[in-house]
């Protein structure tokens, strides 16, 4: 059931947040050229940007992201060391190496390779050699490699991701969305911080070839350190970006692009977009009363709610009539009610994107009432509750 909020903010903000039932506005506070885009505050897991976030798409080189992910965990869980060494096979040669013609990092065959290039391979040069050397050596085989991915990935939260090899090179099955693809940056940011750093690393050199970074936008004056880039037939060019400025880091993943140059554009301005358009605003204060729910058979009619801390919501700087407001909770809540109990969530919405949710709890007990008000409680459901 969905509740109106019980008073306008004060200040700006009564003006500046609409607070209503009605269905959020369709509109995007921002338009791009990609068929898919998703885009994030990190510190706060905030949703900036969202336009079918959830669509299956093929993750092409952006697969790479989850096969670094298993090489950071394994480095700081203790099972490997960068100084390991990793031998090359000739299917890693023959299929990600020179003779591949595709991302490489030009490892030469039956040599030993450290854990530590392998990692700057990837990130820097998207070398496909380097993750199927790694693969294997980790795995006993790509296959191996793959399903040991995709449970890596339900552990982290993706719930749909799959992974069929370690390169994203086409295969059928293989597919992610530009929401897990952005949930994948914002994991590998938070819980790698030394290990990520190298997505930021401008060039790479390995058996004598030096290769500069095929992400286009660490050479842009935005901030940008991460993360990288991919293209397939069946959804166009795609990229995984992060950027930071005056601290606020913004990541981002859109898929569907017509060309690099496209790719590069749209990024930019997409980032560029979501580190100078929000401001971070508290609405309630720590224990401040966010709204109420109504209460069935209770000694009041309603409860009062509230968050865990203070909330805090990213405002559009403009267009700030775009964003909406609203309590969400299956009820009437049957009494009794419990101080604390978990009732629902407020639902912060920026024009058509859902920004936020935050969860809201009984800010006090409600005992159930007696058998007559227990009962004019029961005939006023009777009445009205099918209106719900």
């Amino acid at each position: 059931m969905i509740r109106r909020l019980r008073r306008f903010l004060a200040g700006f903000l009564s003006t500046a947040l609409v607070v209503a039932c009605a269905t959020p506005a369709a509109a995007q506070l921002f338009e791009t050229k990609a068929a898919e885009a998703f885009m994030i505050d990190a510190g706060t897991g905030t949703v900036l940007f969202s336009k079918d976030a959830d669509k299956a798409i093929q993750p092409a080189s952006l697969a790479k992201l989850m096969t670094m992910e298993m090489a950071f965990n394994a480095i700081k869980t203790g099972r490997l060391k960068l100084e390991d060494t990793f031998v090359v096979s000739e299917h890693a040669w023959r299929t990600g190496g020179a003779p591949s013609r595709a991302s490489t990092m030009f490892a030469a065959l039956k040599s030993s390779i450290p854990l530590e290039d392998l990692i700057k391979g990837v990130t820097v040069q998207a070398a496909n050699d380097g993750c199927i050397i790694f693969a294997e050596g980790y795995a006993g085989s790509e296959e191996n490699f793959a399903m040991q991915m995709n449970e890596r990935a339900r552990q982290i939260g993706l719930e749909t991701s799959t992974f069929v090899n370690a390169t994203g090179l086409p295969a059928p099955g293989q597919k992610t969305t530009v929401r897990e693809l952005t949930l994948l940056a914002l994991h590998l940011w938070r819980d790698y911080p030394d290990l990520y750093a190298d997505y930021g690393l401008k060039d790479f050199t390995w058996n004598k070839i030096s290769q500069r970074n095929r992400n286009p936008l660490l050479a842009m004056d935005i901030g940008a350190d991460g993360l990288a880039v991919g293209a397939s037939e069946e959804d166009g060019f795609g990229i995984v970006g992060s950027a930071v400025q005056n601290g606020k880091r913004v990541i981002a993943a859109m898929s569907g692009l017509a060309s690099d140059r496209e790719r590069a554009e749209e990024a930019r301005k997409l980032i560029e977009w979501g580190l100078r358009s929000f401001e971070k605003t508290e609405i309630f204060a720590m224990g401040e009363v966010v709204g109420e729910a109504q209460v069935f058979g209770g000694v009041k009619s309603g409860v009062s709610l509230k968050a865990k801390g203070p909330v805090d919501i990213f405002l559009p700087i403009v267009n700030r009539d775009k964003l909406t407001a609203r309590i969400v909770y299956d009820g009437p809540l049957p009494a009794p009610v419990e101080e604390g109990q978990r009732v629902g969530s407020l639902r912060v919405w920026i024009g058509d994107t859902l920004s936020q949710e935050t969860p809201l709890y009984a800010a006090e007990t409600v005992e159930v009432g007696t058998l007559p008000g227990r009962a004019l409680d029961a005939l006023k459901e009777l009445a009205v509750g099918w209106l719900r």
